[in-house]
């Protein structure tokens, strides 16, 4: 059997260095591991600011009643549920994953929650969008962008899904703005989280991985620029909780 240039590429995987197909499985792993609890772990791990920035993403958004958006890596639904709400009965809130087990946690979700005739979902990789292009009025990823296996391949395939004049909105751990906070938050995720998720999830391997993705995402001005060669325009950030989260803008026009 043949060896495929993806599998030839090096890139990260947290510290690691593995071959690009070897990443996208490991995530996979990474997140049918912690799945179940993956609600549970998020407000463990940020003290209940997830609920904050996700309200904040939405409120900058733009979107209204019948709007059309795509949600990206959409994992237990937190955004989607909220874009639902705002998209109202004549709009449509359109959830993917690549990870089936994610999917399916979203999905119960949601149903439970009551949006049952407003919401489409599919099983898609985040860097070959397999929807309509030029379809949506906002794109939106909230902490799935750092687990991309390429970037550039998924900021290039959310633009093609925007109609002219839409925005995405990116939503993902950063950092942060001060070093004695990035001191402190170092040693809360280093100490703390891969525990956490040992005795939550029974999955402190997968946590720590998590921690590592972290550090090795771009910052706030290389996340912009990245943008930008994408084809975003007008792109900007909010720094959320002293840069531990950024919450990047951009248009297709």
């Amino acid at each position: 059997m043949g060896t495929s240039q993806d599998d030839k590429r090096d890139t990260h995987f947290g510290f690691r260095r593995v071959g690009e197909t070897e990443k996208t499985l490991m995530v996979a792993d990474v997140f049918r591991s912690v799945a179940e609890r993956y609600d549970l772990m998020n407000d463990l791990m940020s003290l209940g600011g997830h609920r904050r920035w996700k309200d904040f993403a939405v409120g900058q958004s733009g979107i209204r009643e019948g709007h059309r958006v795509l949600d990206v890596a959409a994992g237990s639904g937190d955004l989607a549920r909220r874009f639902a709400q705002r998209v109202g009965s004549s709009g449509r809130v359109f959830v993917t994953d690549i990870n089936p087990a994610m999917l399916q946690q979203g999905r119960t979700r949601l149903l439970d929650a009551g949006f049952v005739a407003t919401i489409s979902y599919a099983i898609t990789d985040a860097e070959q969008l397999a929807l309509t292009p030029g379809y949506f009025d906002c794109v939106s990823i909230g902490f799935g962008l750092r687990n991309v296996t390429r970037i550039d391949r998924a900021l290039a395939s959310m633009f093609e899904m925007l109609r002219p004049g839409g925005r995405i909105v990116v939503l993902e751990f950063s950092h942060p703005t001060s070093k004695a906070l990035a001191s402190l938050y170092d040693a809360f995720s280093f100490a703390l989280i891969p525990r956490l998720g040992k005795a939550v999830t029974g999955d402190g391997g997968s946590y720590q991985y998590l921690v590592e993705s972290i550090r090795r995402h771009p910052d706030q001005a290389t996340l912009s620029s990245l943008m930008m060669e994408a084809g975003f325009e007008d792109v900007r950030y909010f720094n959320l909780s002293g840069g531990i989260v950024a919450l990047h803008i951009g248009f297709r026009y």
